[in-house]
């Protein structure tokens, strides 16, 4: 049987209003950067706002690309770049629409993980439309050593980091979780057998 928090975390209605929900948190964020980050008279290289030192900072970029600044675009370079990702965006959207339904309803990580996918496909896509690239600003220094620094991010591509890793590892939870009931329950008989 379903509890009620379930009940709401798999409905429709909460889905539409968690990408909704994202895309105000990520559009909100990118118009924050744009206003405050920007190059200016007493900055000519935009503001830096250290968080953590520079381990995570607030820094403005633009990338006309994809991501980690891949251009996708330049396989079809008939198109324009904003045509392109226009394209793309409406066959990732499509193809995550029918992930969607093909999920059970009883599937409501894996349905919260592909919202979030969507509503960070949908974030970068406004960007693209609005103003030719997208607008990040989130910048972390990951320990690695293929690159000094990681890529800047924004909210939308950390609802889409966040979904697939839901979507991958919501069959683990529900092993997990199906695990754990049988042996609630198993301990259940035991004491009602006990008595």
């Amino acid at each position: 049987m379903k509890s009620s928090i379930e009940k709401i975390l798999g409905s429709f209605q909460f889905h539409i209003a968690l990408i909704v929900v994202g895309l105000g948190l990520d559009q909100l964020t990118k118009k924050w950067a744009e206003g405050y980050l920007s190059p200016s008279f007493d900055a000519p290289h935009g503001e830096i706002v250290h968080v953590i030192g520079d381990l995570f900072r607030f820094q403005l970029a633009y990338n006309p690309g994809a991501a980690f600044s891949s251009r996708p675009q330049d396989i079809v370079p008939f198109l324009s770049p904003t045509i392109f990702f226009l394209i793309l965006s409406l066959i990732a959207v499509a193809v995550l629409a029918w992930f969607y339904r093909s999920v059970k309803k009883s599937d409501w990580l894996s349905r919260i993980g592909i919202s979030m996918i969507v509503c960070g496909a949908l974030g970068n896509f406004i960007d693209r439309m609005r103003i030719g690239k997208v607008v990040d600003f989130i910048d972390c220094d990951f320990p690695d050593f293929i690159m000094q620094r990681w890529p800047t991010f924004n909210v939308a591509d950390c609802f889409v980091t966040v979904g697939v890793s839901i979507v991958l590892l919501a069959p683990f939870v529900y092993k997990l979780l199906k695990k754990s009931h049988k042996t609630e329950i198993a301990k259940n008989d035991a004491k009602n057998n006990c008595k």
